[in-house]
């Protein structure tokens, strides 16, 4: 590994460990109930941030975890449940009603924690009736193929379900629900994150229908018939089984990016933040980014080199060609690479902070000025592969993936691009 790819690897070892479940968790233990303790879990880190609470809460738990297959962690007394993700799966639809019946009989005096992380939209299907799993299946392939922002694709999902929308709480009434959310969506809006299965929001189904035609998402007859019913109107935030109810954002984008702009200062790197809620078409952001670091390179502004300049949020992908691979921090690179074509000294990594770019088992990639070149010298091209949606592949080729494995936490993409010489 080269000194450049060192650096930044170090950066985003920082920003995954800012966003640590023990320590993310330690700050934000509720009060212990007079009754039972239920622990729900759900996200791709959720079963780290359940072990985590394990150790941090001592007595013993009841509950369940959900995450994507391969990331499960061993708890002392919480079964873990894997299901698939991005699709929904049968062994999705079992935990959502596992999770169900594990909040059946509560009362009062009981503590529900719900420990939420991104992913969970996907890893909990429960289509309303009238719609099964391969209609939520249709649904969530359409919006991943829309290149609606996640907050868009969030707010139409919560309206074909019975759990998002802040329904699995409604569920645990009359017990308290306490809200652990590690955030992976721009702005940090816990009804966001894993489209919210304990935090309603103020997304009417009217407005979930002005998304779609906005964004053109192609969705079958049944579900669009479903959203513009009145059966997939969503609690409302002020209604009274949300009362006594808290909700925490207990690890974010921002707090890690400020953890890897601590870590580069003191490595001696100047460091600059230029957005936490980074959002827009992955290839576009990445030409914007590459134009900025031109920029620094050749006129020192607006920041001076040397600087590694750090920014998050999630960019989407508009599926374009068939038989491509990678994800949106790979696009997002494969359009940096066309704009740093050429230039000299600078150097960049994004990365997905739970360690999956995609569906393949990169969580990002390397890129520098030469990568361009180095990839027609290998026979391929950046513009081929970004027609065909292939930045996996490019990068393979280039032998240039970032494969650290699954991480444990989610917090969205982390992105570093370091300017080493200006003009």
């Amino acid at each position: 590994m080269t000194e450049e790819k060192r650096f930044l690897t170090s950066l985003f070892t920082e920003a995954v460990a800012a966003a640590d479940p023990e320590r993310a968790l330690r700050a934000a233990l509720p009060e212990k109930p007079k009754g039972r303790t239920v622990v729900i879990g759900l996200g791709k880190g959720a079963a780290q941030l359940a072990a985590a609470f394990e150790t941090l809460w001592g007595d013993p738990v009841e509950g369940l975890v959900v995450t994507r297959y391969g990331y499960a962690a061993p708890c002392k007394h919480l079964p873990v449940m894997e299901a698939a993700h991005p699709v929904p799966d049968a062994a999705g639809l079992e935990a959502s009603e596992a999770m169900f019946r594990a909040l059946e009989g509560l009362t009062e005096d009981d503590l529900v924690v719900a420990l939420v992380c991104g992913g969970g939209s996907a890893l909990l299907p429960a289509p309303p009736e009238g719609l099964t799993l391969a209609d939520e299946q249709a649904l969530n392939r359409a919006l991943l193929a829309s290149g609606a922002p996640i907050g868009v694709m969030n707010a139409i999902r919560k309206h074909a379900s019975r759990i998002k929308g802040g329904r699995l709480a409604a569920a645990a009434a009359p017990a308290k629900v306490v809200s652990l959310v590690v955030s992976d969506v721009p702005g940090d809006d816990p009804a966001q994150v894993a489209s919210g299965p304990t935090v309603p929001d103020r997304v009417d189904g009217q407005a979930a229908l002005k998304l779609i035609e906005s964004y053109g998402v192609r969705l079958p007859d049944n579900i669009m018939a479903h959203i513009r019913s009145a059966a997939s109107a969503a609690p409302h935030p002020d209604d009274a089984c949300f009362a006594r109810n808290e909700v925490h954002v207990v690890a974010s984008a921002r707090i890690s990016l400020e953890a890897a702009a601590a870590k580069a200062e003191a490595e001696g790197v100047p460091a600059v933040i230029l957005s936490d809620a980074i959002e827009g078409e992955a290839r576009e952001v990445g030409l914007v980014h590459a134009a900025i670091a031109r920029e620094v390179a050749a006129r020192n502004r607006p920041f001076a080199a040397p600087v590694v300049m750090l920014s998050g949020g999630e960019t989407t992908v508009t599926l374009r060609g068939e038989g491509g691979r990678g994800g949106r921090n790979t696009e997002f690179l494969l359009g940096l690479a066309h704009g740093l074509d050429g230039a000299g000294d600078i150097h960049a990594i994004a990365a997905d902070t739970d360690g999956i770019d995609g569906s393949e088992d990169n969580a990002g990639a390397f890129v520098d000025g030469s990568s361009g070149a180095r990839l027609r010298a290998a026979g391929g091209d950046v513009m081929e592969a970004l027609s065909r949606n292939d930045a996996w592949g490019a990068f393979e080729m280039l032998g240039d993936l970032f494969v650290p494995g699954p991480t444990g936490t989610n917090v969205n993409d982390f992105r570093a691009i370091w300017v080493r010489g200006g003009g």
